[in-house]
């Protein structure tokens, strides 16, 4: 008996396949279909351009009927009026659904939680409709997570969470840079994201990583945590964009954009792509860079911080950012040597990356805590060697690309050091920028990650529904 109902689940389970339908969940920050504004501010970041490119890629497998990507409707004058949109299509199967919850302007993260529930039970109303009702929820981030969790509850639909960063992981690195537990608290709302980690934790029958490391030094910090439940799937990268041939068109545009502030523009550059807060450590970069005559001989800094208006107009966090790169540039005398643009498109970011390579430099990543590390690879697949922290993804991707050097981010001295070493040596640098190009290539793809993702969904479906029916089977017998 058992052996026909297992049969009947796998060919019911193949048929349902076919017609997969998604409901991916991320609230904060800002989100659209084209020309992302990465590293306008600290919530704009790697994980948009994460959810949206798996978004795209599940639409475009034969299993997906349907991708819904759910986040916050604004209105506000200070940004575009796309974000205002209640729906905007991103490709056959996708589409983006913003919904309103709380004020019309717009918030940063930490200032969401009153109003979660607000928008918990608009999507109850929208998704419990059998012609919109989804396969699978997908929360990424905490916020996410607790509206993914009430939401799973009353719909009765499985559940999969990427914390993308953890809230005690931030609370420990913050801590280590002398902010005290209050600060902390009133600013981030730090307790408030560890709850929500823990019942996401608790609730969900999937918990995707892209490291092996955050499984099992940061989700483990968490009581709910099971590790029968997480599955690493590595993310992608765009290799049509994010090539490694650079043409004289696009190195004559980069040049034009850097020309304001560098001295001799055919130096190797030292480049880095973040947005401007504490975590990403900045600060900490260019006083590394001041304290080497061989790095401000040999070498130029490009920071891009993604855009900006006026330095006074941008949050807290991202001034204080701003105040102390200054500050370095100043004491360490670094006019003519360090960029740092306005603005730039979203076309530029490929770009950035083939021009740096074609002079010879390197992409620094000296963030305090990296879960995984995108910019690395988009460089990596553009032929630029990496300088990278240790911490977290960083250590998985250069163990597959062996594509640069790693260090202690939390030493200045360290960076300097792999600094000076990284520009050294011209035979390591090519063989780190071909083995970049080709590790990506190899083990770094989106058909490889959705093509794992589905896999996995299929084998949670699959292995749920077998012993549900093998408790039928056996109140039968």
């Amino acid at each position: 008996m058992f052996s026909i109902l297992n049969l009947l689940t796998v060919l019911v389970f193949n048929a349902l396949s076919m017609s997969l339908r998604f409901l991916h969940l991320h609230l904060h920050g800002l989100i659209r279909s084209r020309n992302l504004e990465l590293g306008r501010d600290s919530d704009t970041g790697g994980q948009t351009q994460y959810v949206l490119e798996l978004v795209k890629s599940l639409a475009n497998t034969s299993e997906v009927d349907q991708v819904d990507l759910v986040t916050r409707s604004i209105n506000d004058p200070k940004i575009h009026n796309d974000y205002s949109k209640k729906e905007e299509f991103i490709e056959p199967g996708a589409r983006i659904l913003r919904f309103t919850f709380g004020p019309d302007k717009y918030l940063r993260k930490e200032l969401l939680w009153p109003y979660l529930d607000e928008l918990i039970n608009n999507l109850i109303s929208y998704y419990q409709k059998p012609e919109n009702k989804p396969t699978w929820i997908h929360a990424h981030y905490a916020d996410a997570g607790y509206v993914g969790v009430k939401l799973s509850k009353a719909l009765n639909i499985p559940l999969i969470f990427t914390g993308h960063s953890l809230g005690r992981e931030k609370q420990r690195k913050l801590l280590d840079t002398g902010l005290s537990e209050n600060q902390i608290e009133k600013f981030y709302r730090i307790s408030k994201r560890i709850n929500a980690e823990e019942q996401a934790l608790k609730h969900a029958d999937i918990v995707i990583t892209s490291t092996k490391q955050e499984s099992v030094y940061q989700y483990s910090q968490y009581e709910s945590f099971s590790s029968e439940k997480s599955k690493v799937i590595s993310p992608g990268v765009d290799r049509v964009k994010f090539h490694h041939i650079h043409s004289t068109t696009e190195t004559s545009e980069i040049d034009n954009m850097l020309l304001p502030f560098l001295k001799d523009l055919t130096k190797p550059p030292l480049l880095a792509i973040s947005r401007a807060v504490r975590r990403k450590n900045i600060p900490s970069l260019v006083e590394a860079f001041g304290r080497s005559e061989k790095l401000k001989r040999k070498t130029n800094l490009v920071l891009i911080l993604g855009c900006r208006e006026n330095i006074s107009k941008l949050d807290s966090q991202q001034i204080h950012v701003f105040r102390q790169i200054f500050e370095m540039i100043d004491k360490y005398n670094l006019y003519g040597k360090v960029a740092y643009p306005k603005k730039h498109m979203p076309s530029n970011i490929p770009e950035l990356y083939r021009w740096a390579a074609s002079r010879g430099g390197l992409f620094v990543n000296p963030a305090l805590t990296e879960p995984f590390g995108l910019t690395l690879l988009e460089a990596s697949s553009c032929g630029l060697p990496i300088i990278s922290t240790d911490d977290g993804g960083p250590q998985e991707i250069q163990s597959k690309c062996q594509n640069g050097l790693l260090f202690d981010a939390s030493d200045v001295n360290k960076l300097k050091i792999e600094l000076e070493r990284g520009i050294s040596n011209n035979s390591y640098w090519k063989l780190w920028s071909r083995n970049g190009i080709e590790g990506v290539h190899r083990h770094f793809s989106w058909d490889s990650h959705v093509r794992n993702y589905l896999s996995i969904l299929n084998y949670q479906y699959q292995k749920s529904n077998m012993f549900s029916h093998h408790l039928v089977s056996s109140k039968v017998a």
